[in-house]
């Protein structure tokens, strides 16, 4: 029975959701130009309206992983001499990267993670190691 009330919960939420959404008249929006945080707030709101945001961790891990592996056979798949604004073939590695970036922005929300704070924050550690 416990199972039966935590999805009943799931959807009575998901429909208040989405209830405020229409309301509103409000679907999720990304703005020109915008910063990493911007994005992972983008990626936060359209999970909710997408029902994707109670997604287990382990989901987010493979698909972020399987995203690689489009992006390999994408890359492995172009003719090697051609510049990218010139074949259209070159579309599905901008499409692969985006998706990795999703899923990226995805799993750093849940792991409560500013990603664009922690590159920063990399980058002086990196910096130091390497005597810049």
């Amino acid at each position: 029975m416990a199972f039966l009330d935590y999805w009943k919960n799931d959807i009575i939420e998901w429909q208040i959701n989405r209830l405020i959404l229409i309301i509103n008249k409000h679907m999720t929006i990304l703005k020109n130009q915008p910063t990493l945080r911007d994005m992972q707030n983008y990626v936060a709101e359209i999970e909710v309206e997408r029902r994707h945001d109670h997604e287990v961790m382990a989901k987010k891990f493979l698909m972020l992983v399987e995203e690689v592996g489009e992006l390999m056979t994408a890359d492995r798949k172009k003719p090697k001499l051609i510049k990218p604004d010139h074949n259209p073939q070159f579309a599905s590695l901008d499409e692969e990267l985006a998706d990795i970036l999703s899923y990226l922005c995805s799993i750093a929300n849940h792991l409560g993670v500013d990603l664009e704070a922690a590159f920063r924050n990399k980058e002086e550690i990196n910096k130091k190691r390497l005597g810049r």
